[in-house]
């Protein structure tokens, strides 16, 4: 007979703290999810854009796009790959500057959108169109 240096049985049963941690990370995660669509959503309301269009794909985009002051055909820009990141700090920039902010403002929005959209779109900042650079 073979003998294990630990008990089978034991290593078998597993606690419920893996289902709770699991479920407390999914309700951050939709805590997040909420407050970047309500961050858009006013982001884009003020821009005089649909709100609800930030919950749809890819038109969500479009919108950034048109608040930007880029052109739509910049989302082929942003299917690929390194060019996006690149496309996505420049119309993050665009973003901040037709908002009366500054570039640093625009790095936020490009890296740490889940705080600055919502701080861009609840907080006093209006919406001036500039000419894209």
């Amino acid at each position: 007979m073979i003998h294990f240096p630990f008990n089978l049985p034991l290593a078998q049963e597993g606690g419920g703290g893996g289902g709770v941690v699991g479920l407390l990370i999914l309700l951050i995660q939709l805590v997040i999810i909420v407050v970047i669509v309500a961050g858009l959503w006013k982001t884009f309301e003020k821009a005089g854009k649909p709100g609800w269009g930030a919950i749809i794909p890819i038109y969500n985009v479009v919108l950034l796009l048109e608040i930007a002051g880029r052109p739509i055909w910049w989302i082929v820009l942003m299917l690929i790959p390194l060019v996006n990141i690149i496309v996505a700090i420049v119309i993050s920039i665009d973003i901040a500057k037709n908002f009366g902010k500054g570039a640093g403002f625009g790095i936020g929005l490009a890296f740490l959108g889940f705080i600055f959209y919502p701080i861009l779109g609840f907080g006093d900042a209006q919406y001036q169109r500039v000419a894209a650079a």
